[in-house]
């Protein structure tokens, strides 16, 4: 899994001598103290506390600080845990190896790629995504209620909540007598197969389909804010449904689902592969910004349920729960969040990662931020481009728009904030890249 669809990116923080090239002198190979190294896994999303595991071991190993370290996971919903749910588990021993082999393989990895330094170009690009790939995930009903995933076809669907962002991109690093690196950008989960696979989903598609097309360059996906967007059309256009089930919780899913969302970003980075536009990198560097947000602590009223239906679930009667399909799951994923925050806290603190990389801004989240967030932080004044991603340096839950917690539905329910987190991250997110661009110019 590492090995194939993990791409590090080393780049260093000299001045341009060549200014026909961009190359950039390297320092002494054993000073990385100002590399910025940038690495994507593909999983689900770790607890915040192993991302901090994850660059301790890389920063003992190589020397790269453990704040200019950017570690996003994809999301995939079909890789393996690399910590147990539960201590007391059958299968607790053999996650908590698995976990100590991808912290080990990743230093590893950071070490090989720190070692293999090149003068490198940057260019960069926007393309369309191609249609029926992405969908918002959440609708409103004519009855006023909110539902993730309803069923296809339901005649009680009204309209979705939410406006996609179709714009992919993508960030191709050439480098001197070696393969180039190419990033791309998009926001969608990575959810298209069923539960009882181990595979990187679509991002994995889109780096096979990719390279068996250009061989001399290695790409990888840093998935953008994609907290309320599946590949699931709830009305199904003529092929739609081609070699496709509908899963337990009413979205289209299956292996050749996931190989027609990685294909067609493929196209997408092919598009614009060869018209990036080249552009100087004057300077990198690395923030991180701290916030804080309310928790969403349950109401003494709430508990009683709550308390019913995760012991129900747990005890595999969800038979019992008067609920079916995705509103079974959000009854559940509401109960848990309750009973978790049973005992508060009151509120929680997390980091957002921010790199700079010339003109390009990069700005991790830890979690799963909606579709409006990325939109919002695009917005960052004083850059050519900016890429929001996921699951970085951490996994926090999701971050619904406050008008989403009104609505309801899966990701409010399940949500460990209380509304407002959104615009906290965005007001946040803009404050760090401002920094970011301004303190750092000319560096």
């Amino acid at each position: 899994m590492i090995a194939y669809s993990c791409s590090e990116i080393a780049v260093r923080a000299e001045k341009c001598n060549n200014p026909d090239t961009g190359a950039y002198e390297n320092r002494p190979a054993e000073d990385f103290s100002n590399c910025i190294l940038m690495a994507c896994v593909d999983n689900c999303g770790m607890p915040t506390f192993y991302y901090d595991e994850m660059r301790s071991t890389i920063e003992k190993q190589t020397g790269v600080p453990a704040d200019n370290i950017y570690i996003h996971a994809d999301h995939t919903h079909t890789a393996p845990y690399v910590v147990p749910d539960n201590p007391s588990q059958s299968d607790a021993a053999m996650i908590r190896e698995y976990g100590e082999f991808v912290k080990k393989r990743f230093a590893d990895a950071a070490s090989v790629a720190l070692r293999d330094p090149k003068p490198a170009r940057m260019g960069i690009g926007t393309v369309r995504a191609p249609e029926r790939i992405a969908y918002i995930r959440r609708y409103k009903m004519k009855d006023g209620s909110t539902v993730t995933c309803p069923p296809i076809g339901d005649a009680n669907i009204d309209h979705p909540l939410g406006t996609l962002d179709q714009r992919v991109n993508l960030i191709r690093f050439d480098r001197e007598v070696a393969d180039s690196v190419v990033i791309l950008n998009y926001g969608l989960h990575a959810d298209t197969l069923n539960l009882d696979e181990i595979s990187a989903d679509w991002p994995g598609e889109l780096c096979r389909a990719f390279e068996a097309v250009v061989t001399d360059a290695k790409i990888v996906a840093f998935v953008g804010a994609q907290g309320d967007v599946g590949s699931t059309h709830i009305f199904p256009e003529p092929g739609d449904m081609n070699d496709t089930r509908i899963s337990f919780d009413n979205e289209m899913k299956s292996s050749a689902m996931c190989r027609f969302v990685g294909r067609a970003l493929a196209g997408a980075a092919l598009q614009i592969y060869d018209k990036v536009e080249y552009v100087d990198v004057d300077s990198i560097a690395a923030l991180r910004k701290t916030v804080s947000v309310a928790a969403n602590v349950p109401t003494e009223e709430e508990l009683p349920t709550a308390h019913l239906y995760k012991k129900l679930h747990e005890a595999g009667r969800g038979c019992d729960i008067p609920y079916t399909a995705m509103a079974l799951t959000t009854a559940v994923a509401t109960a848990f969040r309750m009973c978790r925050l049973e005992n508060g806290p009151e509120c929680f603190r997390f980091d957002l990662t921010g790199v700079k990389i010339g003109p390009v801004a990069f700005c991790g989240i830890p979690g799963e931020p909606f579709t409006e967030i990325g939109r919002q932080i695009k917005l960052a004044p004083g850059w050519k481009m900016v890429c929001p991603t996921i699951n970085t340096n951490g996994k926090e839950g999701y971050f619904p728009m406050k008008s989403d917690y009104a609505d309801g539905g899966y990701e409010a329910g399940s949500s460990p904030f209380r509304p407002g987190v959104a615009e906290t991250i965005i007001d946040g997110a803009l404050r760090m890249l401002n920094a970011l661009n301004i303190e750092n110019a000319g560096r």
